[in-house]
Parts: C-alpha cells; structure tokens; sequence
C-alpha cells in the first residue's frame, strides 16, 4: 500500500509540475525582465549549441526528433495496453515536463519579446504607397533575374549554397543596429532537413530546432525559394522567434547583399509578399503585375506553381492547419498573412529612405 500511495503522489507531483509551468510562463511572458533574461540566456545557450552541433554534417536535431518519435509511439503502444497504461502514461507526463521546460527556456519564450513594429514609425499605409513599392520591386526583380543563372529549361538556380550561406553570415554582421540589436557569432549551422521528401508535401520550406540551435531547410526547394529561406532560418538562429519579423530581418540580410542569387530571390519574396498583401484589395493590378514579369521571372514562377501543384495534397492542409494554430497561440498571425512583414518593411523603407 506504501508503495502505491507514493505513486499517486509522484502522479500528481508531475501532472500539477506540468500545469504550474503553464501559468508560471505564462506569467512571465508578461513580464518584461523575465522575457529580456530569456532574451540574454538565448544568446549563451546559441552560441554553446552551435560550436557543439554546428559541424556535425547532418541535423543532429532531426536524429533527436526521429528517437523523440519513435519514443512516443513505444509509448503509446504501452499506453494502449491495460496492463502497462498507468506506468507509461506517468512516463510520458514525466518526459512532457522536461520536453516543455526545455523548449520554454530555450525559445517559447522569445516569442513575447517586444515586436519590431513597436520600434518603427506608425504612420498609415496607404494602398497607393503600397502599389508603388510593387512596382520598384519588380523593376528590381527584372534587372537582377538578367543576372543570375538558368538552369536548362530557363529557370533560376543557384550554382553554390555554401557561398550563399557565407554571404548570410557576413550581412548578419552588417545588420543596423536599428531595429536589429542582437548578434551574429559568424557559425554556420544551415544544413539540408533529413525530412525534405516529407517536407515537400507539408508547405514548410525550413525550421529552427530550439533544441540544438541549427536551421534546417528543404533541399528540394525551386530556386527561387532556397536562398531566401537561409535568410529567414538564420533570423530565427539571431533570436527572432514570430515567423514575420524572421522574413524581415532575412529581407534586411539580402537587400544589402552582394550575391546575386541571394538578392534575387529576397527581392522576389518581397515581390511576391506585395502582390499576396494586394490581392483582395486590387486584384487587377496584381494581375498587370504579374503579366509585367521577365520571361525568366514567368518561368521561375512557372517552376514554383508546378513544385506545389505536384505536392499538394490532405498532409499539406493539415501541415498548414496546425501550423496556423501553433503561430496564432504565440501572438502571431496565421502562416498565410503577409500583412505584418509588409508594414514592417514600408515602415522601414520610410524610416531609412531606402530607394
């Protein structure tokens, strides 16, 4: 009997531990000196993660996941059995607890840090402001897909990735100061998910693993996508966690960039991002728009309309699903909005007088 009440007490110990983590963080998510000392610990806990895992030359955050999997489902086959239910639904309780806590300190955190947007100026945006921005980055879209590579059927490609994300890590050096105040340690730990053949059918084109502070990225992407998606990925790795603000800092990365491939495919993510935030308001200027586009850029955005057309399907729907849920639960607007990355870079542009 001893033995039995010890174990509804650890029980109960490790459900309550998991319910007071919630309203803890919770708690200090509202604070401001608990989020700008998550912010601080992230910087230490990077920069360790990085030097340790950053030359392995696979993810070494993919292979935790695939052993965390294969653990949950050993665990769920326990579960489903009546004889080792109990035992194993405290096992998982337990692992929950340390899976939570880990995350928190390592990232959930990061995502009540004071919004970029609060550091710009307010002024509205007008639809004209906007339809004029569309226009430059097309001009800049044409004049640079002049200068890039093609592959054999005529459509964007990139002839070297490592110097791409070489070229990311120096811009990161180069950031402004205003309103990018975190810091590059200059360590490359971009690599290829060992889920690309997944990742294809689920619409995710990269994730930050919090775990191990490494950016991975779907090899399998068109072009047109991959050295933009480095940008964005290496924001996250600087410490930016809302999935728009990372598409900012990677539109601040590759303006300023002195290699083609990954200034083109910035300029063509914002392009697109312009054209995504006109649709419902102006349709037929979206329209003329796109009819405008090179011949390269028409069969770039021919390539990417046939990737998605070739791997869309029910697992890319639920991947977008879940997805939306999990951005809008950490203060964020849905994975389809591209109306905060759009302020903040006209915010900017007006606040830097970029051209």
């Amino acid at each position: 009997m001893p033995i039995k009440k010890n174990y509804i007490k650890r029980k109960r110990f490790w459900a309550g531990s998991l319910l007071a983590q919630f309203l803890l963080f919770f708690i200090f998510s509202k604070t401001e000196i608990t989020v700008r000392f998550f912010e601080r610990f992230f910087e230490w806990q990077k920069s360790l993660h990085q030097k340790i895992f950053a030359h392995s030359p696979f993810s070494v955050g993919d292979v935790a996941y695939i052993l965390l999997a294969i653990i949950f489902i050993f665990f769920l086959i326990k579960i489903l059995n009546k004889k080792t239910r109990n035992a194993y639904l405290f096992k998982s309780v337990i692992l929950l607890n340390i899976l939570y806590f880990i995350y928190q300190l390592f990232w959930g955190m990061l995502y009540f840090q004071e919004p970029i947007i609060h550091k710009l100026p307010k002024e509205e945006i007008t639809l004209e402001e906007t339809k004029a921005l569309t226009v430059k980055y097309l001009r800049h879209c044409k004049q640079l897909r002049l200068l890039v590579k093609e592959d054999k059927d005529g459509v964007f490609k990139v002839e070297d990735l490592e110097s791409v994300k070489k070229e990311i890590l120096k811009q990161q050096r180069r950031l402004p100061g205003f309103p990018h105040p975190k810091s590059s340690n200059g360590i490359n730990s971009l690599k290829p998910s060992l889920f690309t053949g997944i990742m294809s059918y689920t619409g995710i084109l990269g994730y930050y693993n919090p775990f191990t502070a490494e950016a991975q990225y779907n090899a399998a992407l068109p072009a047109t996508y991959l050295p933009f998606t480095f940008a964005h990925e290496s924001a996250h790795q600087l410490g930016y966690a809302r999935e728009q603000e990372a598409n900012f800092i990677g539109y601040l990365i590759g303006k300023n960039s002195e290699n083609k491939e990954l200034k083109y495919s910035t300029y063509y993510f914002v392009l697109k991002s312009l054209l995504n935030s006109l649709a419902e308001k102006n349709p037929d200027f979206v329209k003329q728009i796109i009819g405008e586009y090179s011949p390269g850029m028409k069969r770039d955005r021919a390539a990417e309309k046939r990737f998605v057309k070739e791997h869309e399907g029910i697992v890319e729907n639920f991947f977008g699903f879940t997805n939306d849920l999990f951005l809008k639960s950490n203060q964020q607007e849905g994975s389809v909005t591209y109306s905060y990355f759009v302020d903040l870079m006209v915010r900017y542009e007006r606040y830097s007088g970029v051209k």
